[in-house]
């Protein structure tokens, strides 16, 4: 099955890049590029597109916001982030906004192949080095209980609180407390670390 791609990148010359690679693949093609998010929409509209390629930094909008567009508007469309931010923060930013993994700019060529293939079976894909950072142990010894485990495996997979809250039948304020009872047992401060260890324990690791 030929698998349908978008290029997002404000930059021609990674374009053609990123062009020449996937293109080498029998079974990607290239239906069209942007070098912005509303541009991207519109290439969305008019183009059979499956996946997008999509940058974080961009002009005109970046492509966290752009996912979350393409999130709400175009469903069906995976979208994968390719940027040289490795920061967690970024991670769980553009998995919160949809993305269906995130891709290291300075990663080998094979994976860009890997994580559109993973993708498109229905997986989720980070790069080595985002995995070990999202695998890394946490030094704690908390004692949580089944219903802040229930909220942990639905923060692992990207949701806000207020899907959250719709899935367990819960209200906004509720799991926002079960956030931060979460947070205090845990030792953890910010909302990627929050991210990193629901991955870990959503995926059985030590």
């Amino acid at each position: 099955m030929t698998i349908k791609i978008l290029l997002v990148d404000d930059h021609p010359l990674v374009r053609d890049g990123l062009r020449a690679r996937l293109e080498a693949v029998p079974q990607f093609e290239v239906v069209a590029e942007a070098g912005g998010a509303q541009e991207a929409l519109q290439q969305a509209r008019h183009a059979n597109v499956d996946l997008v390629l999509m940058d974080i930094n961009m002009r005109g909008g970046n492509g966290i916001e752009a996912t979350a567009q393409f999130s709400e508007q175009f469903p069906d469309i995976a979208v994968l982030i390719l940027s040289m931010h490795d920061k967690l923060e970024y991670v769980s930013q553009a998995i919160q906004a949809g993305a269906r993994g995130y891709v290291l700019k300075d990663a080998p060529g094979k994976d860009i192949v890997v994580a559109i293939e993973t993708v498109m079976s229905g997986g989720i894909y980070y790069s080595a080095a985002l995995a070990r950072q999202l695998a890394k142990p946490q030094n704690v010894d908390a004692q949580l209980t089944s219903r802040e485990h229930e909220v942990l495996l639905h923060i692992a997979n990207g949701q806000s609180n207020k899907q959250i809250a719709r899935d367990l039948d819960l209200s906004v304020r509720t799991v926002e407390t079960h956030r931060l009872n979460i947070k205090r047992k845990l030792g953890i401060e910010g909302q990627a670390e929050l991210i990193r260890y629901a991955v870990q324990f959503a995926s059985g690791a030590p």
